[in-house]
């Protein structure tokens, strides 16, 4: 049997090609962004807290996990030296490692966001202009210093090297925080972190609340996600920048009536199903003895980098 499909339907467009060319076909902003969503939905569905592997730190209880991370941020707040930091960093690339993940992907992200809100934000720091000490790399030479209300500008501006410790130092806490939080993220499903924040005595209710909220977000991403493709399968040509705006501001609208909406009907769903306003989250039950010995060696580790 023929094909019939037009040729023009089969074809794929490729990026390389002229955006001004006639017919081609242009990716605009609101499609980048509704990429983005996508990503956001697999690796918060998928990605995250995978049950199905196995490693060491995946089969902790997550209560010992959640305490891991609340004590070795706060190690890591204390610690002010740059010893102790690439000690840290160390344990928790052992970690990365025994608990089967991959570590290229993982510590790509983390290097990524240690860049941006690490190091870009601290190196000014590193000038002898706002911190001063030794100059260890010139940068430039004005022709004389200069006094600004209580600010000095030397003659000479360089890297000092306080300034270059204090950066390297920022990063090195900027990284490890976020390799310990990442490290309980994906090895925990997120209602195991929930139901682990009980050991702190904090009420059921809001935990719930914290729970339907984390499961909405990833709703909303997919109900927008679904209307911007049911829209551009709609639509022949491109769009303008103001009818794309004039969309948006609509769908925003609809969104928060839909929103509304979705509110009342799980509200009448739970009161249907013998809701009470009572909320009762199960608990994990007893620590193992597997758990109990993790926990014990997380926190000679944890005496030890406070103690050096």
């Amino acid at each position: 049997m023929k094909n019939k499909i037009p040729d023009f339907l089969l074809s794929k467009p490729s990026h390389t090609q002229d955006v001004h060319k006639r017919g081609t076909i242009q990716a605009s902003y609101i499609g980048k962004g509704m990429k983005c969503l996508s990503e956001v939905i697999t690796t918060g569905f998928i990605n995250t807290g995978q049950e199905t592997a196995k490693g060491l730190f995946r089969n902790l209880d997550p209560r010992v996990k959640v305490l891991f991370l609340i004590f070795f941020v706060i190690t890591i707040s204390l610690k002010r030296d740059i010893f102790s930091e690439v000690i840290m960093a160390s344990f928790m690339l052992l970690m990365v490692a025994v608990s089967h993940i991959d570590i290229r992907r993982f510590y790509l992200k983390i290097i990524v966001l240690t860049f941006f809100f690490g190091f870009l934000i601290s190196f000014p720091a590193a000038l002898n202009v706002v911190t001063p000490g030794e100059v260890v790399l010139p940068v430039f030479e004005l022709s004389h210093s200069y006094d600004f209300w209580i600010y000095h500008i030397p003659r000479e501006i360089g890297l000092t090297r306080q300034g270059i410790d204090g950066v390297i130092m920022l990063c090195l806490r900027v990284m490890n925080s976020l390799t310990v939080s990442l490290l309980v993220f994906y090895t925990t499903p997120f209602h195991k972190i929930i139901r682990a924040l009980q050991i702190f005595r904090i009420p059921d209710a809001f935990l719930l609340i914290i729970t339907l909220s984390y499961k909405y977000i990833f709703i909303f991403a997919k109900t927008m996600e679904d209307m911007y493709l049911a829209r551009k399968s709609r639509l022949v040509g491109m769009l303008r920048n103001n009818e794309a705006g004039i969309w948006v501001a609509g769908r925003m609208a609809y969104m928060f009536r839909k929103t509304m909406s979705r509110y009342e009907e799980v509200f009448r769903a739970m009161v249907s199903r013998g809701f009470t306003e009572e909320v009762k989250i199960s608990d994990l039950g007893k620590l193992g003895v597997v758990d109990g010995l993790a926990g014990c060696f997380f926190l000679i580790v944890m005496t030890f980098i406070l103690w050096i």
